[in-house]
């Protein structure tokens, strides 16, 4: 057998569920006295899919606590089955987790679970995510006045956002400190959710609508400085400079922001 060949095989008998090798792959190797090519093979492939649900259960420690042993194994099962590991690196092996619980979840718990899945991958995005300087205090600081109403930011590659209609935070909070799980609940108003990285630590903050969408407002169409005020003006009249300010020195202060460069500037 062509190495190519062989590597294909040891792929397919490790992905598939049959326990039993292919004829051709156990004549391939050669056993010893006390453990037999099948047997050798067996314990590569139960500990192979081990490490696969190890992952996801690590990735997913709120999901798992909420679903229990049982039936997430069977989920993250019926997951690897459907979505096998295809990247070198086992990082992006829950990356279509959340998709999945949603297409087969009952709908009476499928959005709350989905919720808390997706947010929980936010974090792994988070602290996985590309390296870039964010926009300091001082920086901002030392612009000349007339420099301030131009300014444009955009998030940081590490800044995660999620709507929450549920109190996942919780959900997860009560995972990470190993308290008493409380129990899903739907939120009175959606909030936005912001993840990320900081120091090597993860962040996190729930921000009220206003902010919200004065960050977005910032980030995602592209307003500068003057625009902000000028939107905050038509809810908070003369406090909107100070509101604008203060959001600014918030989200720097936390490490979410690096300036926008020109070309990518709105008109």
């Amino acid at each position: 057998m062509r190495l190519n060949d062989w590597q294909l095989a040891l792929e397919a008998y490790l992905l598939g569920d049959q326990l039993a090798p292919a004829a051709a792959l156990q004549a391939s190797l050669s056993g010893s006295p006390s453990l037999s090519v099948e047997q050798g093979l067996q314990i590569y492939h139960n500990a192979y899919r081990a490490r696969l649900l190890e992952v996801l259960r690590e990735d997913f420690p709120a999901v798992h606590e909420w679903l229990g042993d049982v039936q997430f194994e069977q989920l993250a099962s019926a997951y690897l089955k459907a979505h096998p590991s295809r990247h070198y690196s086992l990082r992006w092996l829950g990356e279509r987790f959340a998709g999945f619980l949603e297409q087969h979840l009952q709908a009476g718990q499928q959005a709350a679970l989905v919720e808390l899945a997706e947010l929980e991958w936010c974090f792994t995005l988070a602290f996985d995510a590309a390296d870039a300087p964010p926009l300091s205090l001082e920086q901002v600081a030392s612009l000349a006045p007339q420099a301030w109403p131009a300014l444009q930011v955009q998030l940081l590659p590490c800044v995660q956002r999620l709507p929450l209609h549920y109190n996942s935070l919780a959900l997860w909070q009560a995972t990470k400190k190993a308290t008493a799980f409380p129990a899903s609940e739907l939120l009175p108003e959606a909030k936005l959710c912001l993840i990320w990285r900081q120091d090597l630590r993860s962040q996190y903050r729930s921000l009220g609508s206003a902010e919200a969408a004065a960050l977005l407002g910032m980030c995602d169409e592209g307003w500068n400085f003057a625009r902000l005020c000028e939107q905050l003006a038509s809810s908070h009249a003369e406090d909107a400079p100070r509101l604008a300010a203060g959001w600014l020195k918030q989200w720097l202060s936390e490490g979410l922001l690096q300036q926008r460069q020109a070309q990518e500037s709105s008109a």
